[in-house]
């Protein structure tokens, strides 16, 4: 089970770095922090010992606002605009874009590859487990997006594929 601190300095963590949110389960304890602003953010704890779920505060059943004293973090910026229609492939998870399976292994895709649906185009690691990510439609890779070894989030766009 996790301090009140600790909680603290989780949703603290989340409103920094701007993330989508965070979820951490630990021996039946589990937490989950959103860090989304459109709608209202809100910390619950759930206990699976406890019939309802609890707060990061004393009072249980109740929910708490997490970091409503702080201004609102920046939007990220959407994809580039780059005149191709295309299907923008996303992120499905928060972790490491890496473009190759390992450093001295050549990328999965370059600009300009035909895909295939299904063939694996990138890596993103997340709690150091190695993630393929697959193409969800035939085409051609007309961006990609993130740079090797960069930080992606949820939802956030890896590559633009233009339908073959």
């Amino acid at each position: 089970m996790l301090t009140f601190e600790q909680i603290k300095e989780l949703i603290d963590l989340v409103w920094e770095r701007g993330l989508q949110g965070l979820e951490i389960e630990r021996q039946g304890f589990r937490i989950r922090i959103d860090g989304r602003v459109e709608t209202p953010e809100r910390v619950i704890v759930s206990d699976p010992r406890a019939a309802e779920p609890r707060s990061s505060t004393a009072s249980p059943g109740t929910e708490a606002p997490a970091a409503a004293d702080k201004p609102a973090p920046a939007e990220k910026k959407a994809a580039p605009e780059t005149g191709v229609n295309g299907h923008v492939l996303k992120s499905p998870i928060v972790g490491t874009f890496y473009r190759a399976p390992n450093p001295d292994a050549d990328p999965y895709v370059k600009k300009g590859d035909e895909v295939k649906e299904g063939q694996v185009l990138c890596i993103v690691e997340a709690m150091k487990l190695m993630n393929e990510i697959e193409s969800d439609q035939a085409g051609v890779i007309e961006e990609i997006y993130p740079k090797n070894a960069q930080p992606v989030e949820f939802g956030e766009p890896l590559f633009l594929i233009r339908p073959a």
